[in-house]
């Protein structure tokens, strides 16, 4: 299996997560763009994911909600930018519990013969709050994430029998 690829450098505002899918673009947009999808591969492994809210178009909103065994809620909110099927999406995100800690991500998709190489950039409000997220965990939300987006991928492009 492709391993995520973080870039996280010392004095910047931004992590950067790369992976490469063995799927095309327009099926990678697709699937992470489909709110029906979201809950089968986003957030880490040990949550469940609820969307509430996810309009992909300039100006959409979308919030998805991270649920643990005990219920306790984990939300996540913000605003598309962009939306240019199937190359790219502009969004904000925040996580409820720290309001005002604002980024914006651009996630970038890039063909790469027959595969997607998925690129998403966060840029977050300063170094201390970038480095937050990465204290929490953030990396391994974003791993786990990645490995379940890949497998759904492998399940939904399986030849049907």
């Amino acid at each position: 299996m492709a391993e995520t690829e973080f870039v996280i450098e010392p004095g910047r505002q931004d992590i950067v997560m790369i992976r490469q899918f063995d799927a095309p673009p327009d099926v990678v947009f697709r699937v992470v763009t489909d709110p029906e999808l979201i809950p089968r591969w986003w957030g880490p492994t040990f949550l469940s994911t609820r969307v509430d809210l996810m309009e992909v178009r300039r100006g959409g909103r979308w919030r998805f909600v991270n649920v643990d065994a005990g219920g306790r809620e984990y939300a996540f909110g913000g605003v598309y930018h962009a939306a240019v099927p199937p190359e790219r999406f502009v969004r904000t995100w925040e996580y409820e519990g720290t309001p005002g800690d604002v980024a914006l991500e651009t996630v970038t998709l890039i063909p790469v013969k027959g595969a997607t190489r998925y690129v998403a950039q966060s840029v977050h409000r300063s170094v201390e709050a970038r480095d937050a997220i990465v204290r929490a965990n953030g990396a391994r939300g974003g791993r786990d994430s990645m490995n379940r987006l890949a497998a759904l991928l492998a399940e939904l492009l399986k030849p049907s029998e």
